[in-house]
Parts: structure tokens; C-alpha cells; sequence
């Protein structure tokens, strides 16, 4: 069914119910002819004429009394759910999903996804956690945060914070028994905690330094292997060897000078995290308010 017999229906159904043109035009905000016209060319595709008119009155034909009887409630149900669509599209309520490497909930969101949940309590924010890009949206998810360097062209992207730096950490008793590193390079003579992104072999063991003049990579090793920011965390603070990690992450560790930073004159920085989505069309509410909410909150641009 196109869409020029389905609006004829509805004009049929509504000048039926209230035996007027000019009272269904106001219903479905046109104008009156419009409304004759998109029931004339539902006639002329029926090849029935399904109203009787005259100058004062209008009226179903028998074609057209036998037409609504059994198609009407098929059309109350799709008019019912147009308007409890339209409810829920006004309303922020429902499930928010949202994608984000592991570091990001419990050192960054936490409190500013708990104070929104406190404005909004029928929404629910489902949270995933993942370090590895993806495609997110064919996954389902509203909306994702990541760096800026592997956010497409083509999405929106809401910057959330500002330069985020990446370091190198080892604890003091792993430091104590293999020394410390005076250069990058001095790590390929020490157990460097690698990350794995994903389930396939995307591995990043070129670690990113810089010398204020240039920056250049390090091609790292190690016996270890993990696949998330929190197991990585883990590794380091039980002495297997040095991580190179975003400071959010071990940033408590280090206060507690349980971790010690090394290297940190060659640290490199991002730009910071953003929230990135496909359209601006076609923000649910709910998403918009979430947008809204972090802008007033943390946004730094």
C-alpha cells in the first residue's frame, strides 16, 4: 500500500465518522479539497465510488459501508498505535544504550549518568562496555563515546571532555626488582602488559610517544595479554609488568602511590572524549535530554 491510498483511507475513515469534509480537514490539518482529492483518487484505484455527495451532506456508499466495516478496525489499531508512538517519542522515558571503552563509566560518567537517572527515573541507561571500535549502530546502540580519532565523518560527535593523557605505570615492586625505563625504548628490555581489542587479533603493542619534537612508536612485548582497562589495571597493580593506560584509569592508584608513573615527559594526549551519534534528525528525546544533561554538566569545548 503506498502512501497516497493509506492517507485516502484515513480520509475516508474520518469524513465517514463525521459526515463532513471541512470537519475531517481539520482533523488531519488539510484543506478540504485535499481531502476530497485524496478520497477521489482512493475511489479511482478501487475503480468504487465509496461516498455520496451532495451540497449539503456526505455519506458512504453501500460499497463503502461494506469497505469500512471491515476494514475499520484494522485502521482503529494502526491510528492507535500511531498515537501511542507519538507518546512515547514525546516522552523521556524507555532504554537509552550507550557504547564506551571501560575507563569511561566509573572515571568519568558515573555521577553525571546517576543525577540524570535521578531527573528522568523512566529511563534506563544499558551500558557496554567495550575498548574495541566497532560499528555500534547496526549493534542497536543509540549512541557511543570514543576518542576522535576513529569517530566516521559522517556522525555527529559532541566533545565531552578535554585533552585526555596516556601513560606508562608500573607498580614500585616491579620497578624495584627490573628497573625503571629512562627512555621509551628502554621498554623493549621489560614485560609490557599488552591489550587485545575485541575477539579478533587487533593488538596494540605499538605504543605512542613523544619527544616534544616529534612523536614515534615503540613496538613493545610481553607475556601477558588482556582485553579490557580494568583487567589491565588489575595486571599492573599484582606487579606483572608495566601498562600503558589513559591516567583515568589508574589515576587513584597512583594518589595512593600504589602505581608510579614512568616515562612521563614522552606522554602523548588525545583531544578528549566525544559522544558521537548518527543524526541530529532523528535524536530520540531521550537521547536529547541525555546530550542536554552532559552539556550543562562536564562538556569543556
Amino acid at each position: 500500500m503506498d502512501k497516497n491510498q493509506f492517507d485516502g483511507l484515513m480520509a475516508l475513515k474520518i469524513v465517514a465518522e463525521e459526515r463532513s469534509f471541512t470537519a475531517a480537514a481539520e482533523k488531519l490539518k488539510v484543506s478540504p479539497p485535499a481531502v476530497s482529492k485524496m478520497i477521489s483518487q482512493l475511489e479511482k484505484k478501487m475503480g468504487v465510488s465509496l461516498l455520496t455527495r451532495t451540497t449539503r451532506t456526505v455519506s458512504l456508499t453501500e460499497a463503502g459501508e461494506i469497505f469500512l466495516t471491515e476494514a475499520g478496525p484494522a485502521m482503529d489499531q494502526i491510528i492507535n498505535a500511531q498515537q501511542n508512538a507519538k507518546k512515547f517519542s514525546q516522552n523521556i522515558s524507555g532504554t537509552l544504550k550507550l557504547n564506551m571503552p571501560g575507563v569511561l563509566f566509573p572515571y568519568y560518567l558515573s555521577e553525571h549518568i546517576q543525577s540524570f537517572l535521578k531527573k528522568h527515573p523512566e529511563v534506563t541507561i544499558d551500558i557496554y562496555a567495550d575498548d574495541q571500535a566497532a560499528d555500534i549502530f547496526e549493534k542497536g546502540f543509540d549512541a557511543g563515546i570514543r576518542t576522535d580519532d576513529i569517530i566516521a565523518k559522517d556522525l555527529v560527535a559532541l566533545k565531552l571532555t578535554g585533552p585526555i593523557k596516556f601513560i606508562t605505570v608500573a607498580s614500585n615492586q616491579y620497578l624495584k626488582q627490573n628497573g625503571v625505563p629512562k627512555h621509551p625504548k628502554d621498554l623493549l628490555n621489560h614485560n609490557c602488559i599488552r591489550h587485545r581489542f575485541g575477539h579478533g587479533n587487533n593488538i596494540y603493542q605499538k605504543w605512542e610517544f613523544t619527544d616534544k619534537k616529534s612523536d614515534f612508536i615503540v613496538n613493545i612485548h610481553g607475556n601477558i595479554i588482556l582485553n579490557s582497562s580494568e583487567a589491565i589495571k588489575h595486571a599492573v597493580l599484582n606487579h606483572f609488568g608495566i601498562a600503558y593506560t589513559e591516567i583515568g584509569n589508574v589515576q587513584k592508584e597512583i594518589n595512593q602511590k600504589k602505581l608510579k608513573i614512568i616515562l612521563d615527559k614522552y606522554a602523548t594526549e588525545c583531544s578528549g572524549f566525544y559522544l558521537y551519534y548518527p543524526n541530529r534528525k532523528k535524536v530520540s528525546p531521550t537521547l536529547r535530554a541525555f546530550i542536554e544533561h552532559l552539556k550543562e554538566r562536564i562538556i569543556r569545548l
